[in-house]
């Protein structure tokens, strides 16, 4: 909790406190009621994220779209999926976007600055990364604010509303982006669709469902990862303004920072694996079909790990934070986040001095057990 002038922060916001004391006493639980069990420390959440055969990422598939994408598949079939969306979705494309970032960061900037204020998410935090991802999938600009929704619906799960708005969510995308392919499939264009439907491997392509179910993992990892990865680091700077000056004055050492925001309020907190067999993990007995949840918010304060975790250290080297999971699952899309957030908080920081959240906020999270960070940031600053 910062000083009374700062921004007070819900406890959904500081999870920190919670996740030190099970690392300590309990590193290994099962949740008396849901009976899952959940992994705090950082060598147990890397094992497993990244051993799949002890620990499925499989979700159903079916109807369900995530689950049908490459996040919630096993090898082989991951295998052949990722190799397949690989081939369309490159580090040399994520490179080419980046004129495209700046202008969009110019524009969000430029209609902010005038008024000296701005709800950094709604106005900056969240649109950048939306119309990255609707011109990389090449949809029209004007259906942002549906996408909005729905990542919301669907990120939130069933909390609130006994997951009446995520199957809705559901139903809509599946419409929508079906009128889509069946458009890109009549007349291909440039975008990430068309090269979707083209690539092969091995005389297959992807099916309806394994096209929906990536388009709907990229809408909704895509830009959501983006835009709590940004306000968190805008936390971050405000409690550390010291860092912000020094990223000012030797923007070089942006990168570095935005890899210790990644880790010290990671924008994914927690990844949902299932024991594929019976195994053993830190001293507990795991059961074949036991639900696992691993803390990645925890594995990345772990002081075996990371000396000072609980400091923000905007140069710390070396950081192998877990923020894009690990292994076979590491996120596709971290090249073009980690893009994306180097040119927009720099482009803040030089733009917006003085930057502050506003005096007297309460900040509330957003509502997901997974995704991290805050539901609206308003702030100040003077326009440099």
């Amino acid at each position: 909790m910062r000083e009374a002038s700062g921004p007070l922060l819900a406890d959904g916001l500081d999870p920190f406190p919670w996740y030190e004391r099970m690392r300590r006493s309990e590193p290994v639980h099962r949740h008396p009621e849901r009976g899952t069990w959940q992994v705090f420390l950082y060598d147990d959440v890397q094992r497993v994220l990244s051993d799949h055969s002890a620990f499925s990422s499989r979700m159903g598939g079916g109807s369900h779209a995530i689950g049908s994408s490459l996040i919630g598949q096993d090898p082989p079939l991951h295998t052949r999926l990722r190799a397949l969306v690989t081939q369309a979705f490159t580090p040399k494309a994520v490179a080419r976007m980046q004129p495209r970032i700046e202008d969009i960061v110019r524009g969000l900037l430029d209609r902010a600055l005038p008024r000296g204020e701005m709800d950094l998410v709604a106005d900056f935090a969240y649109p950048l990364p939306a119309t990255v991802i609707a011109e990389l999938l090449g949809i029209p600009a004007e259906d942002q604010h549906r996408f909005k929704a729905w990542s919301d619906a669907v990120v939130a799960g069933g909390q609130g509303d006994g997951g009446a708005g995520y199957r809705q969510a559901q139903q809509e995308m599946a419409v929508y982006f079906r009128e889509v392919v069946g458009r890109r499939l009549r007349e291909p264009g440039e975008d990430l669709i068309s090269g979707l439907l083209a690539a092969e491997v091995d005389g297959r392509r992807l099916d309806p469902m394994e096209l929906f179910g990536f388009c709907v993992l990229l809408l909704v990892a895509g830009h959501e990862t983006t835009t709590n990865l940004l306000g968190n680091a805008v936390l971050c700077f405000d409690e550390h303004p010291e860092v912000a000056e020094r990223l000012r004055a030797e923007p070089g050492l942006l990168p570095a920072a935005v890899e210790e925001v990644l880790r010290y309020r990671s924008p994914v907190q927690v990844m949902f694996r299932t024991a594929a067999a019976d195994v053993r993990l830190g001293g507990q007995d795991l059961q074949a079909g036991d639900r696992v949840a691993a803390w990645i918010g925890s594995a990345n304060r772990d002081e075996r790990q990371f000396p000072g975790a609980g400091r923000f250290e905007a140069s710390r080297t070396p950081n192998r934070h877990l923020a894009f999971g690990h292994g076979i699952h590491f996120c596709l899309g971290a090249p073009l986040a980690r893009l994306e957030a180097r040119v927009a908080l720099g482009a803040l920081l030089q733009r917006c001095r003085g930057l502050r959240i506003a005096a007297g906020t309460v900040l509330e999270p957003v509502t997901s057990t997974v995704v991290f960070g805050p539901r609206r940031l308003p702030v100040v600053f003077e326009a440099a």
